[in-house]
């Protein structure tokens, strides 16, 4: 048997052989793109790549080599088919994304709607995007802020999208892809609940807490410390202050924002009195255009994909190839489809770079039902 040192040169000698190959086939494989861009071929053939991982794996003589020779292979023509879709961008055959860039968003003269009552954090994220003084008002439900938006009953619409302790706002993420909308901004918002009351209120006097059942949760350390009040959940915290000021009973408090107080002219009797200190809501904020500001860095996009083994793998390579950095993931079952789903994603970049289109005209053959929701 060779030794230790004879086996590791034996190697050697194969990979210079595998590398020279791989340039070879680099090679064929741009003259072939060359050809596909003149006649006008499709990049992507999903059938005739299975074909051929069929054709190599019956070349070989185990189990194992069969599995490991479907990999290189499958990665063999991923590595190709990005090489063309880059040639497709260089050749301008990717035309321009459909989508505008403009300077600024218009926050004087547009109406802005959002979700909730006077008071909600929805509005604090408002005033913070587009200044005190908008042109605003307000709708009961995500779906009618949508739906003002797609109607031009408002210019843009403001939405929680994620909270950093309870995760994605999912019906938000399903009217993303139900409306013809797009995101062009977001904004942070701290959730930092309070205890207020009627000024002049001591915390000695208060019997009753109103505010949405979530927030009293997250307020159950605080809450705990007064086991004697008596806890009432309403639709939201705005609602809870609202009801505070309209009751004039110095029994009654209310768990909501700071923001929330000073709408409805309570005193803040607590401050965060939230269990997590570190909580917040990012906001988007949307628009029936197709417009994305020319500095904008980060693109939202949706896509299904086949209900096949490594089809998640294969798509999500794209980002590596063009060195674009994911910074979030979620899934979405789809309707009437059990067990296959909708997957969301933001990644750094704008619609311009030419990284980015090569990525998305990638992800466009080899998913289903891309969408671009937005850069901003």
């Amino acid at each position: 048997m060779a030794s230790l040192e004879e086996l590791r040169t034996q190697l050697s000698d194969v990979d210079d052989q595998i590398v020279k190959l791989y340039e070879e086939r680099m090679q064929i494989c741009e003259d072939l793109g060359k050809c596909k861009i003149q006649n006008g071929f499709k990049t992507f053939d999903r059938q005739k790549e299975k074909n051929k991982i069929a054709e190599v794996t019956g070349k070989v003589s185990s189990e194992f080599n069969k599995k490991g020779i479907g990999e290189v292979y499958q990665q063999l023509m991923a590595i190709s088919r990005k090489l063309q879709y880059q040639q497709l961008v260089e050749a301008g055959a990717l035309g321009r994304l459909p989508f505008i860039a403009i300077d600024s968003l218009d926050r004087e003269s547009a109406r802005i709607v959002y979700q909730g009552t006077e008071g909600a954090y929805s509005q604090a994220a408002m005033e913070h995007y587009f200044g005190k003084g908008c042109n605003n008002y307000h709708v009961h439900t995500f779906r009618e802020a949508m739906e003002a938006i797609e109607e031009g009953a408002a210019d843009y619409a403001v939405l929680p999208i994620e909270n950093s302790t309870a995760g994605a706002v999912n019906e938000v993420y399903d009217l993303l892809v139900e409306f013809e909308n797009y995101i062009v901004g977001e904004t942070i918002i701290p959730i930092k609940n309070t205890l207020s009351g009627l000024p002049g209120t001591d915390i000695s006097e208060i019997e009753r807490v109103y505010s949405k059942a979530e927030a009293l949760m997250q307020a159950s350390r605080f809450l705990g410390e007064h086991a004697d009040w008596q806890q009432i959940s309403v639709a939201n915290t705005a609602l809870a202050a609202k009801k505070i000021l309209e009751d004039q009973d110095k029994r009654h408090a209310a768990v909501c924002s700071a923001y929330a107080a000073s709408v409805y002219g309570l005193s803040v009797l607590t401050e965060d009195i939230n269990d997590e200190k570190n909580n917040s809501t990012r906001f988007i904020v949307i628009t029936n255009q197709k417009v994305f500001l020319k500095n904008a860095r980060k693109i939202s996009i949706c896509f299904e994909i086949p209900h096949e083994g490594c089809s998640l793998y294969q798509l999500l390579s794209h980002f590596v190839y063009n060195d674009l950095n994911m910074t979030k993931i979620e899934s979405r079952p789809m309707e009437g489809k059990s067990w296959e789903y909708r997957f969301f994603i933001d990644f750094d970049g704008n619609l311009a770079d030419p990284g980015v289109k090569n990525a998305i005209r990638g992800l466009r053959e080899e998913s289903r039902n891309l969408r671009i929701l937005g850069n901003y």
